[in-house]
């Protein structure tokens, strides 16, 4: 495209030709990747959150989701744990596969690096939360589990702390 916007008419066949004889190779878009599978057969659990989002006392909710990073050797799974009240992440955890040990390392590591696991953990129905393995880590740990409502960002949305709720923590 740039070559015609700067006046050369050239083919595509031209334009491979060029490339190949100085080794180049083009940057593909790569396709969108959901994070998401909430179609599966596990068991949901209540949205006991509620957009509750601003606590009182560490450790007593943390929220979780995965992200993914576009890298050079392809995408690169991130899940995080964040504190609710300090809106620090307490626990996180990266892979080239998105499963359920993600999820279960970000939590082990969570509660290894505050010293106890929160009352509550909040995420969205995907696979990964709702399988067997991380609801065993939660029940041994005494944690409940929470999750959003089916197909509703906002809750899992969380916000920014504003300044007027900082203050009011450090009073």
């Amino acid at each position: 495209m740039q070559l015609l916007r700067d006046g050369h008419e050239v083919s595509h066949n031209t334009v491979a030709s060029l490339m190949r004889a100085n080794r180049l190779s083009p940057k593909r878009k790569r396709r969108y990747v959901s994070t998401t599978d909430s179609k599966h057969n596990q068991p949901i659990k209540e949205n006991i959150l509620n957009r509750e989002f601003f606590q009182r006392t560490a450790n007593a909710v943390w929220v979780s989701d995965i992200t993914y990073i576009d890298t050079k050797e392809g995408w690169l799974y991130l899940a995080v744990f964040i504190d609710l009240y300090s809106r620090k992440v307490v626990g996180w955890s990266a892979d080239s596969t998105m499963t359920a040990e993600l999820v279960l390392e970000a939590y082990k590591q969570g509660v290894a690096s505050a010293g106890r696991a929160p009352l509550l953990v909040h995420s969205d129905r995907g696979t990964q939360y709702a399988s067997a393995l991380i609801r065993k880590a939660l029940r041994s740990t005494n944690c409940i589990q929470s999750m959003s409502r089916k197909g509703n960002c906002w809750d899992n949305g969380v916000p920014r702390m504003h300044t007027k709720e900082a203050a009011c923590r450090a009073a």
